[in-house]
């Protein structure tokens, strides 16, 4: 089966047929039951109407922003060009085992202690 774009409406004289009918660009609501299926999502008949001019909605948007960036405008992450600051890498003395449990309100063996939160024995 050839591939269709994603969005591209399907082609056949019973596209428009029925509920299936979509404003010009839009998704038909046998597409969205398409979708919903390859998904494997269930939709109920009114969530299928709910949904398909919604997605009408999303695509028109995508389709918009296609057209905003042209050929001469190169891909970018960040719209301002960002330069990382590095430093040089320095040891710096950390703290000691007492200096760190200097203010701690109980500690054992150069551990915190801390009260047992379940009621197992170790």
């Amino acid at each position: 089966m050839p591939e269709q774009p994603e969005h591209a409406p399907e082609s056949g004289p019973d596209r428009g047929a029925d509920r299936g009918a979509a404003p010009a660009g839009g998704i038909t609501r046998a597409e969205v039951a398409h979708l919903a299926d390859l998904a494997r999502i269930d939709l109920s008949d009114a969530e299928l109407d709910h949904l398909a001019p919604q997605l009408s909605v999303i695509l028109e948007s995508v389709a918009s922003i296609r057209g905003v960036a042209g050929d001469d405008v190169p891909p970018t992450s960040h719209p301002l060009p960002l330069t990382n600051v590095f430093r040089d890498d320095v040891v710096v003395r950390g703290l000691s085992a007492e200096d760190a449990l200097a203010g701690a309100p109980a500690h054992e063996q150069q551990r915190f202690a801390v009260p047992r939160i379940l009621g197992e024995e170790a």
